[in-house]
């Protein structure tokens, strides 16, 4: 039986018609970025579970509004398990994972750290989704992967060395696995299923694996300061429920690899939110790997054109 195919869909942020896969990758970069300074906030009032359900349940609420799930076809067989995956995985467990992590070691480590799911993603999608490992795409790796080195580097001093745990980038390096089997999964689903719709259920799978920390939710949400409780809605409604659905937008146009090489900007740019919001001016270098990101970006989109054949001559 052959598989239905996937329902007709012009996204909410969609108003043109036309392909819109670079902005929505960089809608997600700047969310996801900011992302990490918002988990870091929050958790001076939630936990790492806590945090991971109300950020879902809240994502779960602006999706529901987005998808209108009642107007689809709910995916089965092969497309559903593998949103099930993702869904335990990515947005279950890694959340999870990542705010732990992050209440160990600061942002901008926390971000360096999931930057190796990037790497995962596209090394995976080159043999689980057939992909292929194309001249540009390893090139853009290994620039990007530079960038960030460079930009680690920037942030480490001595009391930097001192305090960083190694529990908690053990956490995130957890997390960075985890976001890569949950994008592998959820990639394939796509020709089936349309990107917000696939966010959704992936947010409600999420939502059900983080049910265990309700009781403490509504503990910690009753203590925590109003600043953390906005930190929290914000997370859900512009990382989560934005954020996912741009990204699986561009997931569903361009490769696996692509995207996910995308996300090497997000350590940058979480450098320049800091920069603005925390006033912490970034060291030189730092500017420098933001460079080198940006440029390895560039040449993972780098497509040779086919050269045009002269006329002959008789």
């Amino acid at each position: 039986m052959s598989t239905p195919p996937v329902e007709r869909e012009r996204p909410w942020y969609d108003v043109t018609g036309r392909d819109l896969s670079i902005a929505a990758l960089g809608i997600t970069v700047v969310l996801w970025a900011s992302a990490f300074v918002g988990i870091r906030d929050a958790a001076d009032s939630f936990s790492a579970g806590p945090l991971s359900l109300g950020r879902l349940v809240v994502a779960a609420v602006v999706l529901t509004v987005l998808a209108k799930p009642w107007r689809h076809r709910l995916p089965t067989g092969r497309p559903f398990l593998l949103l099930l995956l993702a869904g335990v995985t990515w947005f279950g467990a890694y959340n999870v994972a990542l705010n732990a992590g992050e209440q160990q070691v600061d942002a901008g480590t926390a971000a360096l750290v999931v930057t190796v799911g990037p790497i995962l993603i596209a090394l995976f999608a080159g043999v689980l989704l057939k992909e292929g490992f194309p001249k540009p795409l390893l090139i853009g790796i290994a620039v990007a992967a530079s960038g960030v080195v460079l930009i680690s580097l920037s942030t480490r001093d001595a009391s930097a060395v001192d305090t960083a745990s190694t529990t908690g980038v053990l956490l995130c390096l957890a997390a960075a696995v985890l976001y890569a089997i949950g994008a592998l999964a959820q990639k394939p689903t796509l020709t089936v299923v349309t990107p917000v719709m696939s966010v959704w259920l992936m947010c409600i799978v999420g939502a059900i694996v983080c049910l265990p920390y309700l009781p403490s939710l509504v503990r910690e949400t009753g203590d925590a300061s109003t600043s953390n409780i906005i930190w929290m809605v914000y997370l859900g409604v512009f990382p989560t429920a934005i954020g996912f659905s741009t990204w699986s937008y561009a997931l569903k146009r361009l490769s696996a690899g692509q995207v996910a090489s995308a996300t090497y900007l997000v350590p940058a740019v979480a450098t320049l939110i800091s920069w603005v919001m925390l006033e912490e001016v970034p060291a030189a270098l730092a500017f420098v790997g933001g460079g080198l990101c940006l440029v390895g970006v560039a040449i993972t989109r780098y497509r040779r054109r086919p050269r045009e054949l002269s006329p002959t001559t008789g």
